[in-house]
């Protein structure tokens, strides 16, 4: 897939350092990952969640941090509109607007 807005991630690990590993595993899995369809991508990655709204949430490293995302199959594609640890996570209200 493509990666769009790795910026936010970047940000994210810049402030949370232990994250880096994290994400850069995560990184290089979802870009080698080319799922169709919401069921290939649950084969990748068997804890993402679906929230509505073309959006994923993404649980990273045992589920210390989350990535909501919006996924575009057809053009292989994925967004990064959020990243934060579990807590930060919590306190948002609808994610499927982010």
């Amino acid at each position: 897939m493509i990666i769009s807005g790795k910026r936010v991630i970047d940000d994210f690990v810049l402030k949370h350092a232990p994250s880096r590993n994290a994400f850069v595993k995560w990184l290089a899995e979802i870009e080698k990952a080319a799922p169709a369809n919401h069921n290939e991508l649950k084969q990748f990655f068997p804890s993402v969640d679906y929230v509505g709204n073309k959006r994923y949430v993404f649980n990273i490293s045992g589920n210390n941090y989350r990535l909501v995302a919006v996924v575009a199959f057809v053009e292989g594609m994925l967004f990064v509109r959020w990243c934060g640890t579990h807590a930060e996570y919590g306190k948002i209200g609808d994610c499927s607007e982010i």
